[in-house]
């Protein structure tokens, strides 16, 4: 067993290796997860996330590296998740998104992590909102949130991120790109990368239309930015960042801010409550009560639904 308060004092503290434990008792759903989350709670709702997503090969590492270099100008302490695809084999993460930002490993301003997603859908880890907590209490200004790269089913972003950045490429099927819905309506700014090549100007100007034929603003309401960027060559990445923070702006203007970490708090607390519920349920194969339910159904004194409200019940009273 891990002393918790030492591990959150030293993480507090920017010691890498405190805050990569305290990821871990998160990733391992540890017995110490709840005295983990306890200590954290005082500590967190300072750091702005930031969600990065889009197919695979558009530049996500190249330009989250790149990010991460700009906000450090700026003397900001940031964090990176980089959720990769798991190994079939070990679970672990397959691709190792650190290699593409070893420029960043020596400073002891940035805190970078893998995360795989162990068969989890939707371009995130299971883990990710608890993560994210253990970097905000860890003194993190800027957290960057790097999905898998699933394509259209890698919208959970939107419900983790403050600000959700989808990022597109030239060549890559552009018009198939725009026309995914879920992309178009999960962005808050959007991101043209390796602008340099043949096409990026048809690229943003498909996007630029497809987000008009969207559903209609009012005034005062936000209209996604289109930005440029070579993440590569770094250039574009000072526009990025200034259309992050306007959208910041924009947001605390308005209580948009307040509203999406209320209803993340909500959903997080949602899962929880779930999965809970599913491992008590899980506990019940072979249990008396389970097997007094399904043989009623089939006596036809019972149907499913009043079946599953019975158990649930007593889940919740037992």
């Amino acid at each position: 067993m891990q002393d918790v308060s030492s591990l959150v004092a030293q993480a507090r503290e920017g010691r890498p290796r405190a805050v990569a434990r305290l990821i871990s008792l998160v990733e391992g759903a540890s017995p110490q997860l709840r005295e983990v989350m306890a200590a954290l709670a005082p500590l967190t709702g300072n750091a702005y996330v930031v969600g990065l997503t889009g197919s695979p090969g558009v530049g996500k590492s190249t330009s989250t590296s790149a990010l991460v270099t700009a906000y450090r100008k700026q003397g900001r302490r940031v964090g990176v998740l980089a959720v990769d695809p798991s190994s079939p084999f070990s679970g672990g993460a397959l691709l190792g998104d650190r290699v593409r930002m070893s420029d960043h490993a020596s400073d002891p301003g940035v805190y970078i992590r893998s995360m795989a997603t162990r068969g989890h859908l939707g371009g995130l880890a299971w883990a990710a909102p608890q993560a994210i907590r253990v970097l905000d209490a860890a003194g993190c200004d800027v957290i960057l949130v790097e999905t898998v790269g699933v394509g259209q089913s890698e919208v959970e972003i939107a419900s983790q991120a403050d600000t959700s950045v989808v990022l597109l490429a030239p060549g890559m099927g552009d018009g198939i790109q725009a026309a995914k819905a879920g992309i178009l309506e999960i962005g808050d700014v959007y991101v043209v990368n390796k602008a340099d090549r043949d096409g990026a100007d048809a690229t943003a100007r498909e996007l630029n239309h497809m987000l008009g034929l969207g559903e209609a603003r009012g005034p005062g309401d936000w209209r996604p930015p289109i930005v440029k960027t070579v993440a590569a060559r770094a250039e574009g990445v000072d526009e990025l960042v200034e259309a992050l923070e306007k959208h910041r702006a924009w947001m605390e203007e308005r209580g948009v801010l307040a509203e999406r970490r209320t209803a993340r708090a909500a959903r997080e607390v949602e899962t929880i409550a779930v999965t809970a519920l599913r491992e008590r349920i899980g506990d019940l194969h072979g249990d008396r009560r389970l097997g007094a339910l399904a043989e009623r159904i089939v006596a036809g004194e019972l149907d499913p639904y009043r079946a599953a409200d019975e158990l649930v019940t007593g889940l919740t009273q037992g």
